[in-house]
């Protein structure tokens, strides 16, 4: 195992790569002999319970794209809720048959650096202590199945890739990935390598898991002996597959990716946005989740990520005025939701794959829906992940081909979440007795009681998340401070050209409301003052505008405290 390992080493020209190998492999010795088998109780569950995952696009995600400059925006992200940050791939990138002008993450040249456009490996070691002491953690994306074509592996082992009948490097079979060859894990010494070299991250930057790439594109035992040896060197990592296939928990994988929701422009999502499919198809489709994945492995949920967004076009592309209600719901729902860079930002452009294309950073209604979102899953247990949350549980409606209903119930929390997944108004009668309580709606602080003979009414693409009021928690008191401030909803709605928007202010503050369209765009200011306590209402006129969903935002200022109060609420305007 070790001599083919330290073979590879020899034919290193620099000085610091040389003693940077050996250094792998003396870990990786005294890893193995020191510590001890993985215990039950040390696992991810220990910490990702309550968490959420966030995509770092670190080449487009600031001016520089760089670890230093993505550091900036940390305080922002742990603000909003975020609990892991998965990097895409940080290894220098291939120049043979690169594409474009910067080349693909996923074209690695060498696995044990860090490409110098993002900095150093000592910037990445220092990134990842940042992020942990802000309490949050880090997974970092690994490609196991191919590398670039001028990897040095090329020449030192070239017996580890797939050749041709000519002898001759080759892309991974069924692919256009042009700018990589395919890796040969019928050798025992890639196997080797490829171990040793996942635990030099593990040892080197104290990341906390891998997001494997194309797993299903390397052979089964090779992930279950490789996620076992990693568990020996940090029991509590998380191993997040990118493939959809339920033998992934069999071999030690933690998450999986839920690809028949969404993915590769296609799912039930998109049909429904579509209505090729409704909300019938949503019902099989958690149905068989329940059925087919342990209580133990978490699904990854997800309206975007790097894929969907630079191949198959952002969410307000894919899922046009769906868009937002499926954000909330792949949050509330029975898994784990992925943010892709700039979501919250309302990121209205495919960003470009090889190439330098910035998220375009703005104030958008995302923002306040994620950090809500994200935060009452850190707080509210029926929310959380695996088996230490509740189970989804579907509501029966009169319309149970339009509305989505469901609850989450986990010890004294309880989630009641009702969406209209449709482009029509809808009402319906809610049946069975699973959701009876009285809740707090989540977005607007309204309390309200369902019961037997309950109804809703929905506009079209709308929703509501209600929280169940509960004396312990300490929800009751905090419903009486937010009460202070309350954005109504307006009224009429649908409306054509104009609706009265009410709001209460409960002591005197600076008082901003304004009208966004579903790009996150400002289209009018109605309130821009001081207000004192009181109810007012305020017009908006439309008759410049187009048909289609708005979003209010009230902010209220609230003088002398580091308290301030957000509240949103879609409106409809139907010409």
């Amino acid at each position: 195992m070790y001599l083919n390992f330290e073979n590879n080493l020899l034919i290193r020209k620099s000085t610091r790569n040389f003693l940077r190998y050996w250094k792998l492999c003396f870990l990786s010795l005294i890893c193995l002999i020191l510590i001890p088998a993985a215990s039950p109780s040390q696992d991810h569950t220990n910490w990702s319970y309550n968490l959420n995952i966030y995509e770092v696009n670190v080449r487009q995600f600031t001016a520089s794209g760089t670890f230093a400059e993505f550091a900036t925006h940390l305080d922002r992200l742990r603000d909003m809720g975020v609990g892991i940050l998965w990097f895409m791939p940080i290894h220098p990138i291939g120049a043979k048959n690169r594409l474009g002008t910067l080349g693909s993450y996923y074209s690695v040249k060498d696995y044990l650096d860090v490409n110098p456009e993002f900095g150093t490996l000592n910037d990445f070691k220092s990134l990842v202590d940042t992020i942990h002491a802000k309490g949050m953690y880090v997974i970092m994306d690994w490609v196991g199945n191919h590398t670039a074509w001028d990897n040095p592996l090329t020449t030192s082992h070239p017996e580890w890739y797939v050749k041709d009948g000519s002898g001759n490097f080759v892309p991974p079979h069924g692919t256009n990935w042009s700018d990589v060859i395919q890796l040969n894990y019928s050798v025992q010494g890639l196997r080797d390598y490829m171990i040793q070299a996942m635990t030099f991250w593990i040892n080197e930057t104290d990341i906390d898991g891998f997001r494997c790439d194309a797993v299903s594109f390397v052979p089964l035992d090779f992930w279950s002996e490789a996620i076992a040896s990693l568990k020996n060197v940090k029991p509590d990592i998380l191993m997040l597959a990118e493939d959809d296939g339920p033998q992934y928990q069999s071999v030690g994988f933690d998450m999986s990716y839920a690809w028949g929701l969404h993915g590769f422009g296609n799912g039930v999502l998109k049909r429904i946005a579509n209505r090729t499919n409704n909300v019938t198809a949503l019902d099989s489709y958690m149905k068989n989740e329940l059925n087919t994945y342990s209580d133990n492995h978490y699904r990854m949920y997800f309206t975007s990520n790097h894929d969907e967004n630079s191949w198959h076009g952002t969410v307000f592309e894919q899922f046009g005025n769906a868009a937002e209600p499926f954000a909330v719901l792949t949050a509330t729902m029975n898994g784990m939701p992925l943010i892709y860079s700039g979501q919250e930002a309302g990121l209205n452009k495919r960003l470009l794959f090889f190439d330098k294309d910035q998220v375009s950073w703005q104030q958008h209604p995302f923002a306040d829906m994620y950090s809500k979102l994200l935060h009452l899953k850190k707080e509210n247990k029926a929310l959380w992940n695996g088996t230490n949350g509740g189970q989804f549980q579907r509501v029966n409606t009169t319309n149970n081909q339009t509305i989505f209903a469901f609850v989450r119930e986990k010890e004294n929390d309880k989630i009641f979440a009702v969406f209209n997944l449709s482009p029509g108004s809808y009402s319906a009668a809610l049946l069975d007795t699973l959701f009876y309580a009285t809740y707090i709606d989540v977005f607007t602080n309204d309390t309200v009681s369902f019961y037997q003979g309950a109804n809703i009414t929905l506009p079209a693409w709308d929703y509501n998340i209600y929280q169940k009021i509960n004396a312990a928690t300490g929800i009751a008191n905090e419903f009486k401070t937010l009460k202070e401030f309350v954005l109504y909803q307006n009224y009429p709605n649908p409306f054509n050209p104009a609706t009265r928007i009410r709001y209460k202010i409960g002591s005197t503050k600076f008082v901003s409301i304004k009208v966004f369209d579903i790009l996150g765009n400002e289209v009018a200011l109605l309130v821009h003052s001081v207000k004192e306590p009181g109810i007012y209402e305020v017009e908006f006129d439309a008759k410049h505008l187009s048909s289609g969903i708005y979003i209010v935002k009230l902010f209220a200022s609230n003088f002398g405290t580091d308290r301030n109060f957000v509240s949103v609420k879609k409106i409809v305007l139907a010409k």
